[in-house]
């Protein structure tokens, strides 16, 4: 176990220089992505500049000891620096004398050590209870929150509060659209710049193959090109100028002055306690999701347990250097796999430039516009939104899923990601329970097949069977009742014989349920076995017309009931007691005993609880 814990042991020894070659490529690609990336989230964060460095430097260097993924990339993401953005404002907004880097590090801090725990006791397993339709819609709709927050920035106008809903800031927006400022320019150009380069290199890579890794390379650097000379030009700018006239991100301390042990007050704790739920399902949920599919892509397995102590372990440690909570990034994750990375040593390149950046560039972060990095922010969460195409999908396979990414998208849109992340796993949870304890139940009716049996001729052995033997025999398919393609064709059971099936697994949540349907789906198709001689004999609730109760005259007494059981997996004391009432409900109508069948049953443990129930 101690030995799992450390998954770098089993495959270091066998490090070569090639690895070190590709590791080296991708590590420095990312890095030169993750540099302006950072001080962008960072300012989503309300936090300075230097806290985005911080947190990628410590993910990007720690990771690698506890990897199981070689692709995914550790920093600050744009959705968990919404969530300590808009913690951070709630929280000084309750307590001015808490300051932004104290809640900062006190989420890292306490993520960091849930997250860990959950590895540690083996739950990854909870991950899987939250379907892939939640996590797109709270994404989603933090992507359209942060691309609305950063309009403000792009286009210069100051006095609108973009920790607001997201339909405020839009609202506000507009409202003081006429006091844009020259920052426009700045930002309009940084958007065509990004996109444009991107477009091009596809189209070109498309048209030329064999420059194709060449123009790859370019379009990722287009971020750092794009800070480089927009920082040029802000310089030339600001020449012989006491106050600019564009909004610059301004100084940028060098080095780690905020490392140390974090010092955690009450106050904090109290003040954060309500984000932590939110932020540990947001490390684990964008961490573990981007390494299994990228995996998956690459052709290896990832120990999802292990990647959730590896996130934990790297929350605790970055907390020492004034870090904020930091998790996997799908963006440059995507951009380290095509780089070629084969090891998650790659990470260390990147934190490297990260560290170069925090001690010899400094300086010239003073003069980044502010636009600039906001049209970074932009273009990098745009990729973060579901097209048409996933919605028209979801609509096709199941309206539930849906709803929850719709629902999931308008709530973080009009309040916060926090509580858009609550509302897409309660409701996942809601939907999933539903579905246990109500499931689909059908009755079955049959389709006749007229097959015919004859020899077999083996051809590997040369040998002919005795003559063939023709027999027509009738065998039949059964489906539901009211199957949409073959209903016409179904027919019914001989007279008193019923068969349902429930696509379910019997147990307590649904064994009430099921019960009443076997129950009613009997007594719909076949009369009662006793007389009634008077009206005082009836049910208290039998309200039937005379017709009605010489219509059930005509129809068959029950005699057996076959479930099928092909659907259900399990089979608990509540389901098996259910059963039994069913049984003991149908003789009382019936007048007689009535036997149960069933078939098609998959699990030998529910054969051995019917047995025990003196079914068969």
């Amino acid at each position: 176990y101690i030995v799992g814990l450390f998954p770098i042991a089993t495959w270091l020894h066998r490090y070569n220089l090639q690895w070190l070659v590709r590791d080296l490529i991708a590590g420095a690609t990312v890095g030169i992505v993750i540099v302006p990336q950072s001080m962008g989230y960072a300012k989503i964060a309300e936090l300075p500049p230097q806290y985005g460095l911080y947190t990628a430097f410590v993910g990007l260097c720690v990771y690698c000891l506890f990897a199981t993924s070689k692709d995914i990339s550790i920093g600050p993401t744009a959705v968990m620096s919404l969530l300590v953005g808009q913690t951070v404002t709630r929280v000084v907004s309750a307590d001015p004398s808490i300051t932004g880097p104290e809640i900062a590090v006190a989420l890292s801090l306490f993520t960091g050590i849930i997250a860990m725990f959950i590895g540690l006791v083996r739950l990854g397993i909870l991950v899987d209870f939250i379907p892939a339709p939640a996590i797109a819609g709270f994404m989603s709709g933090s992507a359209i929150t942060i691309t609305i927050g950063q309009m403000p920035k792009l286009f210069g106008i100051k006095g609108i509060n973009t920790q607001d809903s997201s339909y405020l800031i839009f609202g506000h927006f507009f409202q003081h659209l006429p006091n844009t400022q020259v920052d426009v320019a700045f930002g309009l150009v940084s958007m065509i710049w990004l996109y444009g380069v991107r477009y091009a290199c596809q189209v070109l890579g498309k048209r030329y193959p064999k420059y194709s890794v060449h123009l790859f390379f370019f379009s990722i650097m287009r971020n750092g090109i794009l800070v480089i000379f927009g920082t040029l030009i802000a310089f030339l700018i600001n020449i012989g100028k006491s106050t600019s006239p564009i909004s610059i991100l301004k100084t940028v301390p060098p080095g780690f002055t905020a490392m140390g042990v974090p010092v955690i007050r009450t106050e904090v704790i109290s003040g954060i306690a309500s984000s932590l739920p939110s932020g540990v399902i947001i490390l684990i949920l964008e961490h573990v999701a981007i390494a299994k599919s990228f995996g998956r892509i690459n052709d290896y397995t990832i120990d999802p347990d292990q990647e959730i102590i590896a996130i934990g372990f790297t929350n605790i440690w970055a907390s020492f250097f004034g870090a904020y909570p930091s998790t996997g990034s799908f963006s440059r994750t995507a951009i380290k796999a095509r780089s070629g990375v084969k090891t998650p040593i790659a990470g260390i390149f990147s934190a490297l430039v990260v560290l170069l950046a925090l001690y010899a560039l400094t300086p010239a972060f003073y003069f980044i516009p502010d636009a600039v990095l906001a049209a970074v922010v932009i273009h990098a969460v745009a990729d973060l939104v579901s097209g048409p195409s996933y919605i028209k999908r979801l609509a096709a396979v199941s309206l539930w899923e849906l709803l929850i990414f719709v629902a999931t998208v308008v709530i973080t849109f009009f309040t916060t990601v926090e509580y858009g992340i609550y509302a897409s796993v309660g409701m996942s949870i809601v939907i999933l329970l539903f579905r246990i304890a109500r499931p689909r139940f059908w009755g079955l009716g049959r389709i006749p097949l007229s097959t015919a049996v004859s020899s077999v001729v083996y051809e590997d052995e040369k040998k002919q069977q005795p003559p063939p033997v023709h027999s027509d025999l009738q065998n039949y398919l059964y489906v539901p009742e009211g199957h949409p393609s073959l209903g016409k064709l179904v027919e019914s059971l001989p007279d008193g014989i019923l068969m349902c099936r429930v696509d379910e697994s019997f147990t307590y949540p649904n064994s009430s349920f099921i019960s009443d349907k076997i129950i009613t789906y009997c007594k719909k198709r076949t009369r009662s076995g006793g007389k009634v001689l008077s009206k005082g004999d009836r049910q208290w609730n039998d309200d039937a017309t005379p017709a009605v109760i010489a219509a059930r005259e005509s129809l068959p007494r029950l005699h057996a009931l076959i479930l099928d059981f092909a659907s259900v997996n399990r089979l608990d004391s509540s389901g098996l007691q259910a059963i039994v009432d069913a049984q003991n409900a149908l003789n009382r109508y019936s007048g007689h005993h009535v036997e149960f069948h069933f078939v098609n049953i998959l699990n030998p443990a529910i054969r051995r609880c019917l047995i025990v129930a003196q079914f068969g």
